[in-house]
C-alpha cells in the first residue's frame, strides 16, 4: 500500500522503513515539491540541450572552448567565495556511500573530508536513499555509534571529518517520490532532504552544508544547480553563499567549460575535482563513434597518457586562477591479504599521489581508509603546514581542445585479458547492484557505477569498430555468467546478463546503465506493494 504525505503534492510510494518518518516529514516533503515547483521543467529542458549537444558532436561538429563565453574566461577580475569552515585544508578525502559502518570509518579515518555518495557508489534503492539520509543525521547528532552483531563497536572519534554530500545527477529519477504525480529528480531528493535537515545543523556545528556535484556538462547545469541553491537558501532563512559545492569534472563537454562552471557557481564554488573514471566513460560515450578514439585495455589508460595530463592540469590553472581548490582522482585500491600485492598496491597509489602534488593538485581522494596515511604523507611533503597550494596558479599551463582528445598515442588493440575483465568487471558489478550495493571490491579496487560504465563502453566500442568479434564476446559471457553464479550463489544472473546485453551489446548505446537497472529492478511500485 502506498503512503500518502500530508502535503497534498508529494506522494511516497516506497515501502516504509524503520524511522522513514524521521526524514520524510510533511514540511520535508513540502520544501522538495516546493524546488521541484521551482526547477524541474527547466531540469527537462537542460536534459534535451544534452542530447541535442551529444547528436552534434556524433554528427562531426567541431569540439572547441566556447567563443560565445570567451569574455568570461579572459576577465582576470573574478575569484570563487572564499573556502568555508571545514573545506580550507582538503589535503585528504575519503568516498563512499552513506551506510553507518562507512560512516563511522570515514569520519574516523584521519581525512579531512568525507564525501557521502548518494550516486556512484549507492544502488539507489528506496531504503538505501532514505536510510542514507538517516545516517546523515545520526552523524551530525553523533548518535551514529553501533555495534555489530558479532560485537565489533564502532564509535566516533571526538576529531571527526567534515561531510561532503554527492547527490545524483540530474539525468535521474526518484520513482519512489512523486510530487504533482511525476516522479521527482533524485537530484532534488538527495539534496532537498539533506539540506532541510542538516543545514543548519552543520552551520551549528560550525561548519555548513556543502556539496559535491555529478556528471555536469555545461555552464546551465552548474547555473541551474546556483538557482537551487539560492532558492533552497531563501525558502529557509540560511544566508545566501552558505552553501559550498564542488563539482566534479567528469564529463568531456565540461572539461571545456571549467572557467564558465566556477563562474555560474561563483558565490557558491567550493572548487573542482578531477572525477577521472567518468571522464573517461564519457569520453568513450561522446566519441565512440570515431575509430580514431578507441581505446585499450582500461588498465592501460593512466594518469600520465598525454590527454588525461592535458585535462587534469587544466584543472588545476583553471581553479587555482579563480582561487578554488583542486582535487585530484581516486586512488581505489583496497588492502590486500598477500603482503607483495598490497605492497605493489601501496606504490601505485603513492606514485598517483605524488604526481597530482607536484602537478598543484589541493588534496585527493581515496576509497579506503587504509590509503589515508600514504596520501596524507605525500600531501604533507608538498603542502608542509600550508592548507593547500592555490597560490600555484600554474600559468605554465596552455592546454587546447585538442589536446583533450589526443588519445591517438596510446590507441592500441584490447587484449584478451582486458576484453574478459571488462565482462567480468561489468556483471560483478551489475549483480551486486541490483542487490542493493553500490560499491563493490573486486580485484583489489574498489569499483562503482562509474568504472562498470567504463567496462560496458568499451565492450560496446570494441564490437562497433569490430576490433573483437561477437561471438568471442558471447563465448567470454557464457563463461563469466557461469563463473558468477558459482562465486555468488544469490546472484540474480539472468537478470545480470540481460542487463549487460541491453547496455553493452546493443546497437545503440545506452547512456547510462543505471536508468535502465534502475526502473526495471529497483523501483517499487504501488500495486507491487499491496
Amino acid at each position: 500500500m502506498s503512503i500518502s504525505a500530508l502535503t497534498s503534492r508529494a506522494e511516497v510510494l516506497g515501502t516504509p522503513g524503520d524511522r522513514h518518518d524521521e526524514i520524510l516529514t510533511p514540511a520535508a516533503l513540502e520544501f522538495i515539491a516546493r524546488l521541484v515547483d521551482a526547477f524541474a521543467d527547466r531540469r527537462l529542458r537542460l536534459l534535451k540541450e544534452r542530447a541535442r549537444v551529444a547528436a552534434r558532436l556524433a554528427s562531426g561538429s567541431p569540439f572547441d572552448f566556447s567563443i560565445a563565453t570567451a569574455g568570461i574566461r579572459a576577465d582576470d577580475s573574478w575569484r570563487v567565495a572564499p573556502p568555508a569552515p571545514g573545506l580550507i585544508d582538503r589535503r585528504v578525502e575519503i568516498t563512499g556511500p552513506p551506510d553507518r559502518r562507512m560512516a563511522v570509518n570515514a569520519l574516523n579515518s584521519g581525512a579531512q573530508v568525507w564525501m557521502a555518495d548518494f550516486e556512484d557508489a549507492t544502488s539507489p534503492t528506496w531504503d538505501n536513499v532514505i536510510g542514507g539520509q538517516l545516517t546523515l543525521l545520526d552523524a551530525i547528532e553523533r548518535r551514529v555509534d553501533f555495534t555489530t552483531p558479532e560485537g565489533k563497536p564502532y564509535r566516533l572519534n571526538e576529531q571527526v571529518a567534515t561531510i561532503v554530500v554527492r547527490p545524483r545527477g540530474w539525468h535521474l529519477l526518484e520513482e519512489h517520490l512523486h510530487i504533482g504525480g511525476r516522479p521527482a529528480p533524485a537530484a532534488l531528493v538527495d539534496f532537498g532532504l539533506y539540506f532541510f535537515h542538516c543545514a543548519q545543523r552543520q552551520i551549528d556545528a560550525g561548519h555548513g552544508p556543502y556539496f559535491y556535484l555529478p556528471k555536469l556538462e555545461n555552464r546551465d547545469e552548474a547555473r541551474l544547480w546556483n538557482d537551487v541553491f539560492v532558492h533552497a537558501q531563501e525558502l529557509l532563512g540560511i544566508p545566501r553563499g552558505t552553501i559550498r559545492a564542488t563539482v566534479l569534472i567528469e564529463t568531456i563537454t565540461a572539461a571545456v567549460a571549467m572557467e564558465e562552471i566556477l563562474y555560474e557557481l561563483r558565490e557558491h564554488s567550493a572548487g573542482l575535482n578531477a572525477g577521472r573514471w567518468d571522464y573517461l566513460f564519457s569520453l568513450i560515450k561522446t566519441f565512440g563513434h570515431r575509430t580514431d578514439f578507441l581505446l585499450p585495455d582500461r588498465a592501460q589508460v593512466t594518469m600520465t597518457a598525454p590527454f588525461m595530463r592535458a585535462y587534469t592540469e587544466l584543472l588545476v590553472h583553471t581553479c587555482h586562477k579563480r582561487g578554488a581548490h583542486a582535487i585530484g582522482g581516486m586512488a581505489a585500491q583496497v588492502p590486500h591479504k598477500d603482503t607483495d600485492a598490497h605492497q605493489a598496491a601501496l606504490a601505485k597509489v603513492r606514485l598517483d599521489k605524488e604526481r597530482e602534488a607536484e602537478d598543484g593538485f589541493d588534496g585527493s581522494w581515496v576509497a579506503h581508509p587504509g590509503l589515508v596515511p600514504i596520501c596524507r604523507e605525500v600531501f604533507d611533503g608538498v603542502l608542509g603546514p600550508r592548507p593547500h597550494q592555490i597560490e600555484r596558479t600554474r600559468s605554465d599551463v596552455d592546454v587546447t581542445a585538442a589536446q583533450l582528445l589526443s588519445v591517438r598515442r596510446i590507441s592500441t588493440p584490447p587484449t584478451p585479458e582486458g576484453i574478459r575483465t571488462n565482462i567480468s568487471v561489468a556483471l560483478r558489478y551489475f549483480a551486486a547492484w541490483l542487490r542493493g550495493q553500490g560499491a563493490v571490491a573486486l580485484y583489489g579496487l574498489m569499483e562503482d557505477a562509474a568504472t562498470a560504465e567504463i567496462a560496458r563502453v568499451q565492450i560496446w566500442q570494441w564490437l562497433r569498430h569490430r576490433v573483437i568479434d561477437r561471438a568471442t564476446v558471447l563465448d567470454l559471457l557464457d563463461d563469466e555468467v557461469a563463473a558468477l553464479g558459482a562465486e555468488y550463489p544469490w546472484a540474480a544472473v539472468d537478470e545480470v546478463r540481460a542487463l549487460f546485453e541491453r547496455t553493452a551489446l546493443a546497437r545503440e548505446l545506452p547512456a547510462f546503465f543505471t536508468t535502465d537497472a534502475y526502473t526495471r529492478h529497483l523501483v517499487h511500485r504501488p500495486e507491487e506493494q499491496s
